[in-house]
Order: structure tokens, then C-alpha cells, then sequence
């Protein structure tokens, strides 16, 4: 590898560190090229992404980046799971770590945030964007759902009434 694919893989690694949400550090030694696939699809499923880099270029990548702190996890096989989104990739790490022995995740950053094993388990745990921005919608809709009855039940409790009376003047 000369040094020009080094900047550009450097150049790539940087964009990774400084756009997402959130970095997942983890060894996966012993892991199968199937196996890899199938972390690399189900983070694709989120919309994040899977990398693997020689941990000299990451490390150089890190310098000057809010992230700088895991640069001390970058120790063996290494491979980096991202996402936009903080939980996505966390989750998928997770549950990835859950199926594969070999799969062993060291940390991550969040931001300026270094997290260790238990705060990427942490993160993962949280509700996705998506799940938050659902309950914010649900909670802004009840209020108007149950307005919405309230102005309704009357109308229709007339409406019932005067069928009422009508049933009987009809008999």
C-alpha cells in the first residue's frame, strides 16, 4: 500500500470518527469472512457501517479528533461499527456480541465521549431515534385524540336521544 492509499484510507477513517454518532471498538479474531458479512448487513440495516483498518492509520485518523480517547483501544484485530443514529450501532454490536464468542467489544466514543464496555452495553440499551421520536408524537397526539372524543360524545349521545324519542312517537 503506497502512501496515497494511507491518506485516503486516513482521509475515511477521519469522516468515520468526525460524522457519527457513535464508533463501536471491538476485536474479532477468530470471526469467519460469513460472519463479517452478516455484521456488516445487519448494521447497513441501520444505515451505519462496519470498518476494518490497520490500527496505525486509525490511530493517525484519531489525532485532533473529538473521539482521541479510544485510540488507546486500538489493540489487535480491530473493527469499528458506526451510525449516525448513538443506539443503532451500539445494538448492533451488541447483539452481535451475544451470538459471536469471538466478536469482543472494547469500547466506543460518543461524540467527545469515551465509553468503556459497560457504557457501549449502556447506549445500546437506550430507545432508538426513531422509538423516541414515536412516543414524542404519541404523547402530542393524545391530548387532541382525547379532545377530539370529548366534542364527539355529546354530539353523538343527542344523536341517540332524539332516535330515542323518534323510536317511541313512532310505536
Amino acid at each position: 500500500m503506497d502512501r496515497t492509499q494511507k491518506e485516503k484510507i486516513v482521509g475515511e477513517l477521519r469522516q468515520i470518527f468526525d460524522t457519527s454518532g457513535i464508533v463501536v471498538v471491538a476485536t474479532y479474531a477468530g470471526l469467519t469472512v460469513a460472519e463479517m458479512q452478516d455484521l456488516r448487513t445487519r448494521a447497513r440495516a441501520v444505515e451505519g457501517g462496519v470498518r476494518v483498518a490497520k490500527n496505525r492509520l486509525a490511530r493517525r485518523a484519531l489525532e485532533g479528533s473529538a473521539s482521541a480517547g479510544i485510540a488507546d483501544l486500538m489493540i489487535g484485530m480491530t473493527a469499528l461499527t458506526y451510525s449516525q443514529d448513538p443506539v443503532a450501532a451500539a445494538r448492533v454490536a451488541e447483539d452481535f456480541a451475544k451470538d459471536k464468542a469471538n466478536f469482543q467489544i472494547l469500547g466506543g466514543a460518543m461524540g467527545g465521549q469515551v465509553l468503556d464496555r459497560a457504557g457501549v452495553k449502556a447506549v445500546s440499551a437506550l430507545p432508538s431515534r426513531d422509538e423516541l421520536i414515536a412516543s414524542v408524537v404519541a404523547c402530542i397526539g393524545a391530548p387532541a385524540a382525547n379532545l377530539a372524543g370529548a366534542l364527539a360524545a355529546p354530539g353523538s349521545n343527542l344523536a341517540a336521544i332524539l332516535s330515542a324519542i323518534e323510536e317511541r312517537a313512532a310505536a
